[in-house]
């Protein structure tokens, strides 16, 4: 079972959402909460694997409390999707920064909010990748260094050829076709990549795959 915790200033929307993951048999909506300062604490008390969280509140936003989620190591199996508009693009990309596993659109259709929240319990994949790679190239170009970061060091050249793929947007089984591996030889890559760099999941690597100028945003290229 999936426990979902739901954050939103506005109590119609939550209650939009728990209608449409409640009559899911393997979710699981554990509690709600209307500002950020109200979710640290109820993740704290009930530990959900998903929040869904607004990221403009009163108060403590969404953003300052998905950095404090991150932070914390009794939450550090907590995923944390953000809830957004695309005229928000630069608050999503601090959000990826900060921690949060991805985001979704607040009119999203309910089985690909459903499906979302199922990707990000898993922690195997990013939420509406191309989107979310549109984002980290368009914010993170801005501030990529001239050459890859040392913090790479660590890595092999296969692995680097991976997390590549992986900031490209591809899963897991479409890096495997590429490099001619099994799926689960691509998985442990990843895994190990992950590992290796101390990042919570891919969103965070695709993040730092562009931070540290192992991919870089095709406008930023001569």
């Amino acid at each position: 079972m999936i426990k979902v915790l739901l954050v939103d200033d506005q109590r119609l929307v939550r209650a939009g959402f728990r209608s449409i993951l409640e009559d899911e048999d393997d979710l699981d909506v554990v509690g709600e909460a209307g500002d950020g300062e109200e979710a640290v604490a109820r993740c704290r008390a009930v530990r959900p694997d998903v929040v869904l969280m607004d990221i403009r509140m009163p108060g403590t936003d969404g953003l300052e409390a998905a950095r404090r989620i991150a932070a914390d190591a009794w939450l550090k199996d907590v995923r944390v999707v953000m809830l957004t508009t695309f005229d928000l693009d630069e608050y999503v990309y601090a959000a990826l920064r900060a921690g949060a596993s991805g985001f979704l659109v607040k009119d999203t259709e309910p089985e690909e909010l459903v499906h979302a929240v199922r990707v990000a319990a898993r922690g195997d994949a990013l939420i509406s990748p191309g989107v979310t790679r549109r984002l980290i190239a368009e914010f993170a170009g801005r501030v990529a260094p001239p050459g890859p970061s040392p913090r790479l060091n660590a890595l092999t050249e296969r692995e680097r050829e991976v997390m590549r793929l992986v900031a490209e947007g591809l899963s897991n089984d479409e890096v495997a076709g590429r490099l001619t591996l099994s799926p689960a030889t691509a998985k442990t890559h990843v895994s190990r990549i992950m590992t290796k760099l101390r990042v919570r999941d891919r969103s965070q690597l695709v993040v730092l795959a562009y931070e540290s100028a192992l991919v870089r945003p095709s406008w930023l290229n001569p």
